[in-house]
């Protein structure tokens, strides 16, 4: 390949798609990929933990989503509660699963049990207070303070179970039948002072905190069991202790459950259904995610300038200042070899008037001129022009202390009355060689 020579401001493109010889055959590149790593490294990293994030963020949504909703009467997995639901059908139990409170009431009967999971709190305080009047027995899985609220107003939250054992020590023939619960869920207190036959604690973890607590329906007189950790119920734990005969006592009570998750269908609808009830959980997390992208792709494209555009300064600024200005811009990001290709091509340029070439002259036929005139081998004059790339600070000094010294011995060998120095060496021995072929321009 041959490189045609132009002007100081194409220097590096004009170097970087030059060839370096035939025997070489390699090529110089400017800017080198390790540095532009260098520059963009922070944006690679960046981009690489937004990418962590995504995946972790997917992966995390999707393991939920496998799992199913927790006490599900149909959810084989650790969070539901199917392995119950299965063992009161073969004792006879029928169960009703119901995702709305409409559903509840057209499955109730005078007898029936009702097994209450308000994961969402979907349900408002008079729901609360309607489920309560329904069944001869209710029971509240994990209430929240709407439910204690409507169902039982002088029970509050006990906190997180501190006591190794729990233990039943209470009238409630479910419990006695459990004997002991698994240790450290959630517990309700009862006041002291309440002074109340209707309010029943059991499994203690204190003078006040309770594992199960019942109270009696003052207008219906049905039964409402309060069992503030979930986990008993599920299928990771249903075996462990006393929790599978406590959950069939507390539920196989009559022959008919009806096993109610609420869901969306029981909140009160005040209009139509807005973008957001009618949009998939996973677009937000996406369009959050692709605006973080954006943002971080307009600060890496920010950063990325277009080409010099020449314009006249508004001051006069001495030669010696742009050099020395440039000179620091290119130390600082370690452009060694873009810092060399600028004197090269300068020199190129110099060399090619100097030895009688045009402007339009290709590399090699320089190469040829000058090393035919120096008396220097093809090869040496290619490696300081093209092909040496520095590796260090005191290699850029070297190659550019070469390029000098070469185009001091040119000029001492054009000038008028010196023979270039192969010619000389050649009348010694008796050989002469041709001038090389040169173009010169019109």
């Amino acid at each position: 390949m041959s490189a045609t020579l132009g002007s100081q401001t194409d220097a590096p493109a004009l170097l970087s798609g030059a060839a370096v010889g035939a025997a070489g055959g390699t090529t110089v590149a400017t800017p080198t990929l390790r540095a532009l790593l260098g520059r963009s490294s922070f944006w690679v990293i960046a981009a690489a933990g937004i990418l962590a994030i995504a995946i972790v963020a997917v992966l995390v949504s999707g393991g939920t989503q496998a799992a199913g909703r927790a006490l599900a009467g149909d959810n084989v997995s650790p969070a539901g509660s199917m392995a119950l639901v299965e063992v009161l059908r073969q004792q006879g139990v029928t169960v009703t699963l119901a995702s709305s409170l409409a559903e509840v009431r057209a499955a109730v009967g005078t007898d029936s049990t009702v097994f209450l999971y308000d994961e969402n709190s979907y349900l408002d305080q008079s729901q609360l207070g309607e489920l309560g009047d329904l069944a001869a027995h209710t029971v509240v899985v994990a209430p929240d303070f709407l439910a204690l609220q409507a169902l039982a107003p002088t029970v509050g939250f006990g906190g997180v179970s501190e006591s190794d054992t729990l233990t039943a020590d209470c009238s409630v023939p479910a419990a006695n039948r459990a004997e002991e619960l698994t240790p450290g869920g959630d517990t309700l207190s009862i006041p002291p002072d309440a002074g109340n036959p209707l309010l029943t604690g059991c499994f203690a973890s204190g003078t006040t905190t309770f594992s199960l607590v019942q109270v009696q329906n003052d207008s219906t007189g049905g039964i409402i069991s309060l069992v503030p950790d979930a986990d008993l119920f599920n299928n990771e734990n249903i075996a462990h202790y006393g929790n599978a005969a406590l959950a069939l006592g507390l539920l196989g009570l009559s022959d008919s459950l009806v096993w109610y998750l609420p869901t969306l269908a029981d909140l009160p609808r005040t209009g139509p259904p807005s973008l957001a009830e009618l949009t998939p959980g996973w677009v937000t997390p996406v369009l959050v995610l692709l605006m973080l992208v954006a943002v971080a792709a307009a600060f890496w494209r920010a950063a990325r300038f277009g080409p010099l555009v020449a314009e006249n300064l508004p001051v006069t600024v001495k030669a010696s200042e742009t050099m020395e200005g440039r000179a620091r811009l290119y130390a600082r990001s370690n452009a060694r070899l873009r810092a060399l290709d600028a004197l090269r091509v300068g020199a190129v340029q110099r060399l090619a008037l100097a030895v009688g070439l045009g402007r339009l002259a290709h590399l090699d036929e320089v190469i040829g001129s000058v090393a035919h005139f120096t008396g220097r081998a093809p090869d040496e004059v290619r490696r300081v022009l093209v092909g040496a790339i520095p590796e260090s600070d005191a290699q850029l000094m070297a190659l550019s202390d070469a390029l000098q010294a070469l185009e001091h011995a040119t000029g001492q060998a054009v000038q008028p009355g010196s023979a270039p120095a192969a010619r000389a060496s050649a009348s010694v021995s008796g050989e002469s060689s041709p001038p090389p072929a040169e173009r010169m321009d019109p």
